[in-house]
């Protein structure tokens, strides 16, 4: 077999491993009821927001 077959042949299976991590992904994305998809949003929010500490202003510098 010449090396450009097995070139051809390892990217044709890339190609069709990729399409089938992407169709189980969009799958289990689909799964989620819209009240579960609101629930996680509002958790990541809230989990972004406790994390970040206020900076002091200017005035309160001095």
């Amino acid at each position: 077999m010449r090396w450009w077959k097995v070139a051809g042949l390892a990217g044709l299976a890339g190609i069709t491993a990729t399409g089938v991590v992407l169709a189980r992904s969009e799958r289990r994305r689909r799964a989620y009821t819209p009240d579960e998809i609101r629930e996680r949003l509002h958790a990541r929010v809230a989990e972004g927001t406790a994390d970040k500490a206020p900076e002091p202003s200017d005035s309160e510098r001095d």
